[in-house]
């Protein structure tokens, strides 16, 4: 008896098609509206800087220079000064007065004693505020629309003054002052320094260290 061949399938391979590889889409960035705003902002501040600047040394260059030695105040004309305030834009003003004793006290930020030597020399630098020269232009431009610090003083004859200090010159010789909302001049550095140092460190009377002995236990 014949048998019978059986034919077995052929198995078919299929080819799978070929990965390509991964490459990422290039992203974009994206700015928005508020990321303009602030670029823009930033740009304009700094324009305003430097213009603000070549301003300052266009006034400077054309600022009247006084003729001679020339002082803000003076004790022949003024008398002495009997009452010192530094008022600074951040923080608390420190304020002096000279008693009938002609002993000098703190009545600010609190009422204290103060060191007669650092007060005395105060009121001292106050009659050696040197004028360099005078300028009239926009206060804004030497920063006097916003000063820095204002100095509120007293003198003996009754006079009362007050001084703005805006601004340090562009070679930084002085600072823009205005006395009584109405001179605008540059005055010596280190001298409106040492005044406004009075709003850092005021001149309290230092308080003594008490000395304790100790007596050893046999």
């Amino acid at each position: 008896m014949a048998t019978k061949k059986t034919d077995t399938p052929k198995k078919r391979t299929v080819s799978k098609p070929k990965q390509e590889a991964y490459k990422p889409k290039p992203v974009k960035a994206k700015f928005n509206p508020g990321t303009w705003i602030t670029v823009l902002i930033f740009i304009g501040l700094i324009a305003a800087a430097v213009y603000l600047n070549r301003q300052k040394e266009t006034v400077a260059a054309e600022a009247t220079p006084v003729s001679g030695p020339s002082y803000l105040f003076s004790a022949s004309v003024d008398g002495n000064p009997i009452s010192i305030e530094i008022a600074p834009a951040e923080g608390e003003a420190v304020k002096l007065l000279r008693n009938a004793e002609n002993i000098w006290a703190l009545e600010l930020p609190r009422e204290a004693e103060a060191d007669q030597g650092l007060a005395e020399a105060a009121a001292t630098q106050l009659s050696a505020l040197e004028i360099l020269s005078e300028v009239d232009s926009d206060p804004a431009i030497f920063g006097l629309d916003t000063p820095s610090h204002v100095i509120s003083l007293e003198f003996a004859n009754g006079n009362k003054h007050t001084l703005e200090v805006g601004d340090s010159t562009p070679t930084n010789s002085g600072y823009y002052v205005r006395l009584d909302k109405d001179k605008m001049m540059i005055v010596d550095l280190s001298g409106i320094d040492s005044l406004v140092q009075l709003a850092v460190t005021p001149p309290y009377l230092p308080t003594p260290t008490l000395e304790v002995t100790v007596t050893p236990t046999p």
